[in-house]
């Protein structure tokens, strides 16, 4: 997948939707507390899943040996991670805007889209996918 540095900098120093400390397993065997990034994960075509009451892992699907280990200070500090992380997947923004996009459609009887110039071969198609 492709990205911006420059863009990924910036979006690091906002505000964060949600801030812990969390361990990490696997990779490193302790505790790490980093005032700074150190690196991001791309949420693209990953799997987020409830390893154990108060731990997740991340993994990929196009590489099942990449997978990270987190836990969590509680079973529901876990949940919190695990509904974050899958919204914030591509997929998962991408699937809204489609569903958005149609009900303002229905409503309307104008695609959203239009007043913002884009063509019809760049809009956001899922076909076979709509919920």
């Amino acid at each position: 997948m492709r990205f911006n540095e420059k863009e990924l900098q910036a979006l690091s120093r906002q505000p964060a939707e949600l801030a812990a400390e969390l361990g990490m397993r696997g990779l490193c065997p302790h505790r790490r507390v980093c005032p700074q990034p150190v690196g991001a994960l791309l949420l693209e075509h990953c799997r987020v899943a409830q390893e154990e009451p108060s731990g997740f892992s991340i993994s990929f699907i196009g590489d099942p040996e990449r997978k990270y280990h987190f836990e969590c200070g509680s079973e529901e500090q876990c949940q919190e991670w695990i509904a974050a992380l899958r919204r914030a997947s591509y997929e998962f923004m991408r699937r809204s805007l489609i569903f958005y996009r149609n009900e303002i459609q229905k409503m309307t009887g104008k695609d959203p889209l239009e007043q913002f110039g884009i063509s019809e071969e760049a809009r956001f198609q899922l076909s076979g996918l709509q919920a």
